[in-house]
């Protein structure tokens, strides 16, 4: 669902993505098994989980470092979640449905990201709405969407996850997972 203009608040960018990872993880739960379509949902999930988690380290997670009482307590805890969770996405993406640790790693994906976003939503994202007025969380807004446009698709536990590294690599490596995407035929 595209967004609008009245809805590209930073707050209301993170729930919206985070409203249609929930709708994917309840998809997913209820249809397990081998099912026609289980690998491409959970590649579609994949991608906009690595979309998602980088445009927060690029643009959110600094903000919350400065401005936010104990902010690099909260990204860094914000950030080793990301990196966790990365770490089964990487797993996962290289397995398909009928492999034995398929499921129970789609299963470690949504308790973890779910968890996640719970946390988010309960802590860090209403603090931000408190030191952020509302040009500062549509700019915000703006800027995790336009990211997540030329984000990886792929996890990469391995690269730079806080500025600026991760601001001139991100790009770069979004570029190689699109083309990849494509000569695999992976629509995501």
């Amino acid at each position: 669902m595209p967004y609008t203009e009245a809805d590209t608040d930073l707050i209301d960018v993170i729930i919206k993505d985070h409203r249609h990872f929930e709708a994917v993880f309840t998809e997913l739960e209820t249809h397990t098994g081998i099912g026609y379509g289980r690998k491409d949902l959970v590649d579609h999930v994949i991608a906009e989980l690595v979309r998602h988690e980088v445009a927060e380290e690029q643009f959110v997670y600094p903000v919350a470092r400065d401005r936010l009482k104990k902010g690099d307590e909260i990204a860094d805890h914000e950030i080793e979640e990301h990196a966790a969770a990365e770490e089964v996405l990487k797993q996962l993406e290289g397995l398909e449905p009928d492999h034995p640790r398929f499921e129970s790693l789609v299963k470690k994906m949504i308790d973890d990201v779910r968890h996640h976003m719970d946390e988010e939503e309960r802590d860090l994202l209403p603090r931000l709405r408190e030191v952020c007025d509302e040009e500062e969380l549509q700019d915000l807004g703006h800027k995790v969407l336009a990211a997540k446009e030329f984000a990886p698709t792929r996890p990469h536990p391995h690269a730079p996850d806080k500025p600026p590294a991760n601001l001139i690599l991100g790009p770069g490596i979004g570029f190689i997972d699109k083309i990849r995407d494509t000569l695999r035929h992976r629509d995501v």
